[in-house]
């Protein structure tokens, strides 16, 4: 079987998918990955002899594309097959894409994109490579391969850009990831992501998580899930709103400072993906609904942090009065006659 997919839109938007961050796309190609029932998703760079980044894999075990609807996948933009269900077919797990667009950010890795999978279907599985190129991005080829042992998706990206080279700080990376997939994780937590070879979970990168609940004056009640970070990344100083299936319907910064330690803020509510159809949510502050989910949430940061404050002030003190316990009485005559002699400079 060999044919050739012809895409339904302007070659210079398609394109533009091609500018989006490295991360934004490997997200892209997770997501697509999950919503085709994988339980394992890995992603893995392919270095060449300078360290520096020349393939991207990210292979799965789903149920694979179907050679029935490859037109339809690969052949519009913005027609995707997913607004036929709500949830996954094996699993039942909640379906992310929506629009069709996601497939297109993997030219944001690299210049030449192939789709291996492998596809049951009757009782046989079925094996095919579609194709594509940068430079002819409104076409896609597709040719039978042989049959794998089992079905599943490997994208393979090669000619990769060069700010894939951002995606080597694997400590970074996988933070950022941990980040995006941190409540769809808990919600599925059969899942499996992998980068590079380490786990995708916040449980290694985070530093403290905290949960609580909030009530609305309305009545109206909400979860807020403050995870803080170990180390600071990109994407870092988040409001993010999902639903209780885990996936993030919107984002924002917080409007709140923790102190300087990096923190991800998620505001948890059955009531976003309404919102979010809605096109409320993206509205902010400007929805009064919106506004008092987003005024608990402050609240209930700023509180957080100052907690937090009061907490390690006290650890502080406790330390030092430990440390001057420890100390000799000639050494604490010492102590006070420096201290003396500094508040003496100041007055001065």
């Amino acid at each position: 079987m060999s044919k050739q997919i012809y895409v339904q839109a302007q070659a210079d938007h398609i394109a533009s998918f091609a500018k989006s961050a490295p991360i934004s796309a490997i997200e892209e190609l997770v997501w697509n990955a999950l919503d085709a029932d994988a339980r394992e998703v890995k992603v893995d760079l392919v270095t060449n002899a300078l360290g520096a980044v020349e393939a991207v894999r990210v292979a799965d075990d789903g149920t694979g594309i179907d050679v029935l609807r490859a037109d339809s996948t690969f052949g519009f933009l913005g027609g995707s097959w997913k607004r036929l269900g709500s949830a996954t077919a094996r699993e039942h797990r909640r379906l992310h894409g929506r629009n069709g667009r996601g497939r297109f950010k993997a030219f944001a890795l690299g210049d030449h994109v192939e789709w291996r999978t492998t596809v049951r279907i009757g009782g046989d599985l079925l094996s095919y490579v579609i194709a594509g190129d940068i430079e002819n991005p409104g076409v896609f080829n597709l040719d039978s391969a042989a049959p794998g042992p089992a079905t599943g998706t490997e994208v393979y990206i090669t000619n990769a850009k060069v700010n894939c080279d951002s995606l080597l700080d694997a400590a970074g990376t996988v933070q950022a990831l941990a980040s995006k997939f941190a409540l769809y994780l808990k919600s599925y937590p059969g899942v499996r992501i992998f980068f590079n070879g380490l786990p995708v979970t916040p449980l290694i990168v985070q530093r403290r998580a905290t949960d609580y609940r909030l009530t609305l004056e309305n009545g109206a009640t909400a979860r807020l899930e403050v995870i803080e970070w170990k180390s600071k990344f990109v994407g870092a100083g988040k409001l993010v709103f999902a639903g209780t299936d885990g996936f993030q319907l919107h984002e924002r910064a917080p409007g709140v400072r923790s102190g300087g330690e990096p923190y991800t803020a998620y505001l948890v509510s059955p009531r976003f993906p309404d919102l979010a159809a809605e096109n409320a949510l993206v509205m902010d502050e400007l929805n009064p609904e919106v506004r008092s989910y987003i005024d608990a949430a402050k609240k209930a940061l700023k509180a957080h942090f100052a907690t937090e404050a009061d907490d390690a002030l006290k650890a502080f003190k406790k330390e030092w009065r430990a440390r001057i316990d420890s100390f000799s009485e000639k050494e604490k005559r010492t102590l006070i006659s420096l201290l003396k002699k500094s508040l003496a400079v100041v007055d001065g």
